[in-house]
C-alpha cells in the first residue's frame, strides 16, 4: 500500500532538497511532484518553454542543470493560481482538473487532484492557497516501509506548519481557496513570503 503524503515550502530550494531527500530514501521519483508559484519568473527555462502553452494547457521541456523529478519541471497555468511550474504524477491530474474535468467531490485544479490522492480537503486548500501565495507543494506517494523517513522530510523544520499557516490565512479572512481569486503579483508574492521569513 502507499499513502499520499504532502510537504510545503516556502522556499523554493527547501523544496528542491525535500524532492533530492526523499529521492535518496528510495521513493522514485515517478512517485513524486512539485508544483511552484512562478509568478516571479525564478523558472526563467521553463517559462520559455510554456510560453505557448496558454492557460491550463502544457507542460513545456525539461529545465537543465538538475536531474531526476527536477529536470522535468515544466509551466501550467492553473486559474486562482497563476502561473506555476510542476513536475511529477500529479500533473497529469492538474492538467485533467483545468482542461475541464471535476476530480473527486472537491473543485477541479490543485484542490481536486490533492483530494483524490488522499489529501485531506481542508489540507488541501491550505496547500493550494500556499501556492497561491508563493510557496512549493512536494507531494509523494510512498510505500508504507518509507512512511516515516518521508514524513521526516516533507514535515522538517524547512517546511510550512499547514495547521498554524491555515489559521494564519483564516485570521487574515481567508475561508478557503478561490479559484476565482486574483492571482498574486510577483510584487504580492514577495511581501507574502517576506512575512513569513519573520515568523
Amino acid at each position: 500500500m502507499t499513502k499520499t503524503l504532502t510537504g510545503l515550502f516556502d522556499d523554493y530550494d527547501d523544496a528542491q532538497n525535500a524532492v533530492r531527500n526523499l529521492e535518496a530514501a528510495g521513493v522514485p521519483n515517478d512517485d513524486i511532484s512539485i508544483v511552484a508559484n512562478n509568478a516571479n519568473g525564478r523558472h526563467p527555462a521553463a517559462s520559455e518553454a510554456g510560453e505557448d502553452a496558454g492557460v491550463g494547457a502544457g507542460i513545456g521541456a525539461a529545465v537543465g542543470g538538475v536531474g531526476g523529478l527536477l529536470a522535468g519541471l515544466g509551466l501550467l497555468a492553473i486559474p486562482g493560481l497563476g502561473p506555476v511550474v510542476a513536475a511529477g504524477w500529479l500533473v497529469s491530474a492538474l492538467a485533467g482538473a483545468v482542461g475541464g474535468a471535476v476530480i473527486g467531490g472537491a473543485a477541479g485544479g490543485l484542490v481536486g487532484a490533492l483530494t483524490h490522492a488522499g489529501v485531506p480537503e481542508q489540507d488541501a486548500h491550505v496547500y493550494a492557497e500556499g501556492v497561491r501565495r508563493g510557496g512549493t507543494l512536494v507531494t509523494a506517494k510512498v510505500p508504507d516501509d518509507l512512511v516515516s523517513p518521508a514524513q521526516g522530510i516533507l514535515n522538517g523544520d524547512r517546511s510550512v506548519d499547514v495547521t498554524a499557516r491555515g489559521s494564519a490565512y483564516r485570521e487574515q479572512g481567508w475561508a478557503g481557496f478561490d479559484s476565482e481569486a486574483p492571482e498574486y503579483s510577483a510584487d504580492e508574492v514577495a511581501a507574502e513570503q517576506a512575512r513569513y521569513r519573520s515568523l
